[in-house]
């Protein structure tokens, strides 16, 4: 996982959104929103989410690149290169 502010921040944020727009679905659900404002808010929570995803194996293929003798997360590229398809 991310390990420094810096890279931490961005995720954070964009499961914040996920999270707020999550929220609008259930409401949209819940008081009889129509399907299409629905379903426009689901596809967002969904990017989001999916965004977030590919900004920590982004930065966990940058520090394996980078400093591939760093233990203390120890994934091989394999590893991630099937997190990442998960997403794919």
């Amino acid at each position: 996982m991310a390990t420094t502010t810096a890279d931490i921040k961005p995720v954070l944020n964009r499961l914040r959104r996920a999270q707020g727009q999550l929220g609008a679905v259930i409401a949209a659900v819940e008081n009889g929103g129509s399907c299409r404002d629905v379903v426009i808010q689901l596809a967002a929570v969904s990017s989001a989410l999916d965004k977030a995803g590919f900004q920590i194996i982004s930065t966990a293929m940058q520090k394996c690149i980078t400093d591939p003798d760093d233990t203390s997360d120890p994934m091989t590229m394999e590893e991630l290169q099937k997190l990442f398809m998960t997403l794919a």
